[in-house]
C-alpha cells in the first residue's frame, strides 16, 4: 500500500490531474502526470525529512470496463506496486519545489498483460507523461492549485 502522503484522494485533485496534467497512454494504461508547487498537505512530512518525502503523489482509475471487483483491484494492486517501484527507484525526477501528481487510468488489457510487460508499459508511459507536464508547466499554462 502507498503511504497516504503519496496518495492523490480528493475527486479535486484527480480532476486537476486529468485535465491540466500531461496525458500519454498505451495498451493497458492512461497516465496523467501534472507538476505543481509544493504546498502542504496533510500527511505530508515535516520540514526536513527526507529531500522528496512528499514530491510525489499517485491515484488510479480502474473502472468496471475492466472487470469484476476482484480482478479491478488485482489490477489496482499490480499498478500500484509497479508505480511504487518506479518512483522508489528514481528513474522521474522531481525538480526542486515541485510536486508531481499522478493518476493512472487502467484500461481492459492491463488484466491480461504479463507483469514484465505491464512493468515496461507503465514506464514508459509515465515518463511520456511527465515530460508532457514539464513543457506545460514551463509554457506558463496557470496552475490549479
Amino acid at each position: 500500500m502507498l503511504p497516504r502522503r503519496h496518495r492523490v484522494t480528493v475527486a479535486s485533485d484527480f480532476r486537476a490531474v486529468t485535465r491540466a496534467g500531461g496525458r500519454a497512454g498505451g495498451s493497458c494504461v492512461v497516465i496523467s502526470a501534472r507538476l505543481a508547487d509544493r504546498p502542504n498537505h496533510p500527511g505530508d512530512p515535516a520540514p526536513g525529512v527526507g529531500p522528496d518525502a512528499a514530491a510525489w503523489r499517485c491515484g488510479f482509475i480502474v473502472s468496471k470496463a475492466v472487470g469484476n471487483s476482484v480482478v479491478r483491484h488485482r489490477t489496482q494492486r499490480r499498478l500500484r506496486h509497479i508505480i511504487w517501484d518506479i518512483m522508489r527507484e528514481g528513474s522521474v525526477e522531481v525538480p526542486e519545489g515541485a510536486r508531481l501528481d499522478v493518476v493512472v487510468r487502467a484500461l481492459p488489457a492491463a488484466v491480461e498483460a504479463a507483469h514484465d510487460e505491464l512493468i515496461s508499459e507503465v514506464r514508459s508511459t509515465l515518463l511520456r507523461a511527465v515530460r508532457k507536464a514539464r513543457r506545460r508547466r514551463r509554457e506558463g499554462e496557470p496552475d490549479a492549485g
